[in-house]
């Protein structure tokens, strides 16, 4: 458990000190009569008539049991300095005492005692006629410094000028002793429920803030599970209503969404290789087959015009906790198609309307009795696993299927966690192939991922998370189909299913169909019709991790990094298949030499907020990745950088500052070059404008 408390410096300023310091300035010598009769407390005026009211002009003898008990018995001459430091005496151990009066007082009205953990203290108001008129008789009061200095301003030895000053000071410094009282009594409070086990810190790290903001949501929702507190959108204030002010889907439903503008400039350095060199693929596998055997070329990618785009992405999603645990979830996005990996929308459509899409609906349930540290999901809902980068996962990809999480506290400063599940990434048309009676066998594939990790608090200054992964993308690979001779472009290969859904660049690929040679087909010169699937397994094991450093509060340094290799991989098998990712081609005539590999690293360095919360926060990025071009699968990756997919190595470059807590600005840079094949450059610049609610 850990304790939060502010040091808090008390002032200590007693008024009969200050009564001391005043009477020291004194320069005419006061007897001890003199000073018991000015300290003493004023006697209550007697009623009318009575003998006290006749006796009372006359001076009353001092007796011992007058006499305060702190001054000397004897009344004899004496110094002035002895005298003085007698008075200094006297009043150090009774200023602080009340004169409690024969008749019971009137209940005081409660004071509001500011806390001082929430903001300083500030000095309380304080009367300025605490003293009587010029050449008037002294009127008594129960503070005895204050009946003191006006005992020495009858006899001359301060002005009435200089005696409210000091009157006025007395008063304010013994009302801020009462203040400072009250706050140390505040942090005596705090310091007896602390145990031996708790820790003061003043720093707290961005996973332990993360975990404390969720225990307080499941607090909230647990204690006003009725709906009687609404919170205000300032996140500052409340207010209290009757569950019958507050409809029922407001009570348990939270709506969110965001906008983002962007301007996008994309731009290819001279010297790209345009003789049609980049197939592709994405597009010949969604729509009909190739015939490699033709006069036409391929679809090609763009690798050498520039394009400017103007681009926006909207999102609104809704969150509804249905109790004990339960929640459902919706969000709908924008977006060209259906990519995995893209909620863009281009904009310049003829102003025509825009699509909408389903981009998350799942339904979850977190453990009522792990304080909400245990968790299954199921639908399509956001990236379960905890990712450093993206060079293996993009910013907008979405997962199906059913995710397992949990976590615990294995000490103060550790925090492991799990993270498990089974996503479907294709499942075969039920009647494929539509236009033959026979059908093939289904070739569904799938995800199976894992990955453990930990959140570490390092120092008092320094945490890190880290996350060891393993994935496999069951069935994404190609295979040969079993022969056949294909008449027309719509006649289904055994295989045809094997390729992939949808593609960015980069992975190596390999021809499905197994044509026969046949006199129908010139003897396999004509009618290629031809379709291509991936050349390599994908078996990832990935290492991520960030690393925060706060000693520059409010600025913070994260060092970021990501490291995948597909274990999959088998170089051997992949070159003898590999269609792409070749070099130059041999001086005979034959295909060059393969140089495709499975290795992919991003290092970063983020300075600044690590979260542009509030107005002014702001944060820089640099980094650098190298991402080969079948270390991961290319489909799912980071869809800005080099536009998209693996066999790619450069710096990305960006800064973001926030105009208010809910908008901010950011601008990056990207530029990457290929690994493997022929020379291939590109420049990526953004401009982005976010808003969120």
């Amino acid at each position: 458990m850990f304790s939060f408390s502010s040091v808090v410096t008390l002032r200590r300023t007693s008024a009969a000190a200050l009564g001391c310091s005043l009477i020291v300035l004194a320069c005419a010598p006061l007897t001890a009569q003199e000073a018991a009769e000015q300290s003493a407390p004023a006697a209550p005026a007697p009623a009318a008539g009575s003998e006290v009211e006749a006796s009372a002009a006359a001076p009353a003898l001092e007796t011992p049991a007058d006499r305060p008990a702190n001054l000397p018995a004897s009344a004899g001459p004496r110094s002035p300095e002895e005298a003085i430091q007698e008075i200094a005496d006297a009043v150090a151990s009774t200023a602080v005492e009340s004169v409690t009066p024969k008749e019971e007082a009137a209940a005081p009205e409660p004071v509001m005692v500011q806390d001082p953990l929430v903001s300083p203290l500030e000095d309380p108001p304080v009367p300025v006629d605490l003293l009587s008129p010029e050449g008037g008789e002294p009127t008594p009061t129960e503070s005895v410094v204050v009946n003191l200095i006006n005992r020495l301003v009858e006899r001359g030895v301060l002005t009435q000028a200089d005696a409210s000053e000091l009157a006025v000071q007395a008063q304010r410094d013994a009302a801020i002793a009462s203040q400072n009282a009250a706050a140390a009594a505040l942090v005596a409070a705090d310091a007896a429920m602390a145990t031996e086990e708790d820790i003061v810190v003043t720093h707290i790290p961005e996973p332990v803030k993360d975990r404390l903001r969720e225990e307080i949501r499941q607090d909230i929702l647990a204690t006003h599970s009725q709906g009687e507190v609404l919170v205000l959108p300032s996140g500052k204030d409340t207010v209290v209503l009757d569950d019958k002010d507050l409809p029922a889907w407001v009570e348990n439903t939270r709506i969110y969404g965001d906008l983002r503008l962007r301007y996008d400039a994309s731009r290819y350095p001279d010297g790209n290789d345009n003789t049609g060199s980049f197939p592709d693929f994405n597009r010949i596998n969604t729509g009909d087959p190739f015939d490699v055997a033709g006069f036409e070329f391929s679809p090609q990618l763009n690798v050498d015009q520039n394009r400017r785009r103007f681009r926006m992405r909207a999102r609104l999603g809704m969150e509804t906790d249905l109790g004990d645990g339960y929640t459902v979830g919706l969000r709908a996005a924008t977006g060209n198609d259906n990519s995995p990996v893209s909620t863009n929308q281009t904009l310049g459509n003829n102003f025509n309307k825009y699509s909408i899409w389903l981009d998350q609906a799942y339904l979850k349930w977190q453990s009522p009795a792990f304080d909400g540290n245990l968790s299954v999901t199921a639908g399509r809902f956001e990236n379960p696993f905890f990712r450093a980068t993206d060079v293996m996962w993009d910013n907008d990809l979405g997962f199906d299927g059913l995710a397992f999480h949990i976590a615990t506290d294995l000490s103060e400063n550790v925090r492991p966690f799990l993270t498990a599940g089974v996503f479907p990434i294709f499942n075969t048309s039920f009647h494929f192939p539509n236009n033959e009676p026979g059908k093939f066998e289904s070739t569904d594939r799938y995800l199976y991922g894992a990955q453990g990790g930990a959140d570490f608090v390092i120092a008092r200054n320094v945490d890190a998370k880290v996350g060891l992964g393993y994935h496999d993308f069951s069935g994404v690979e190609g295979e040969l189909s079993d022969p056949y001779l294909p008449l027309t472009n719509k006649d289904a290969g055994s295989t045809d299913n094997l390729r992939p859904p949808f593609a960015q660049k980069g992975n190596t690929y390999m021809a499905l169909r197994d044509i026969v040679a046949d006199p129908l087909n010139n003897f396999g010169t004509a009618n290629q019709w031809q379709y291509f699937g991936l050349a390599s397994k994908f078996q990832i094991l990935s290492y991520n991790g960030r690393i925060n450093l706060s000693h520059w509060e409010p600025f913070q340094v994260s060092l970021l990094g990501e490291y995948a290799v597909n274990v999959g991989y088998n170089e051997g098998d992949v070159s003898q298949i590999a269609l792409n990712n070749r070099g130059p081609l041999q001086p005979d005539g034959t295909t060059g030499t393969f140089e495709g590999g499975n290795i992919a690293w991003n290092f970063g360095v983020q300075f600044g907020q690590p979260v542009l919360a509030s107005k002014g926060d702001w944060n820089t990025l640099l980094g650098y990745r190298f991402v080969e071009s079948d270390a991961v699968l290319d489909a799912f990756n980071d869809s800005d950088f080099g536009l998209g997919g693996t066999n790619l190595e450069g710096f990305t470059v960006g800064t973001g500052i926030a105009l208010k807590p809910n908008i901010n600005l950011n601008i990056r840079w990207m530029g990457a070059s290929e690994i493997a094949g022929p020379p291939l450059k590109s420049d990526v610049f953004q401009f982005d404008i976010n808003a969120k609610f």
